[in-house]
């Protein structure tokens, strides 16, 4: 199943272990590229788990769509800066070597490279094994 959505984040555009997690027009709102996916002992609300680890890349500019993930995510600023918000939480400007954390089923409202040169933030999903999607599009409000 392919969904419009930026993972870690913010969206993402991988089959990883079989799932698709999100896939975007690039021109708008970056790119995302699977790196590992793997079974881990721990488990999400009671299921069996695995982790998957993408690299999400923004040009100048570029934003993803609001969205939520079915686990945990991990994140870490590798290049560039990072504009990125939670919930109802003001937005922070992350800057290289600088962390984030979301909990599973949060809003991932503002996820945006505010800067003039490119971004990279590499991003752990924790997700129960049965998700279909990392991603989950948020319902546009009317």
């Amino acid at each position: 199943m392919v969904r419009r959505v930026l993972v870690l984040a913010a969206g993402i555009g991988l089959a990883a272990g079989g799932m698709t997690a999100a896939q975007h027009d690039e021109k708008h709102y970056g790119s995302v590229k699977a790196l590992a996916a793997r079974d881990i002992v721990e488990k999400v609300d009671g299921k069996e788990a695995k982790a998957t680890a993408v690299e999400v890349t923004l040009e100048a500019g570029q934003a993803g769509a609001p969205h939520r993930h079915p686990g945990p995510v991990l994140g870490y600023v590798l290049e560039g800066e990072y504009e990125w918000a939670i919930d109802d939480q003001p937005a922070r400007v992350l800057k290289v070597g600088e962390t984030f954390y979301e909990p599973a089923g949060c809003l991932h409202r503002v996820s945006k490279n505010p800067g003039k040169a490119k971004t990279r933030v590499l991003a752990w999903v924790i997700h129960p094994r049965d998700a279909k999607d990392l991603a989950i599009p948020e319902a546009k409000q009317k």
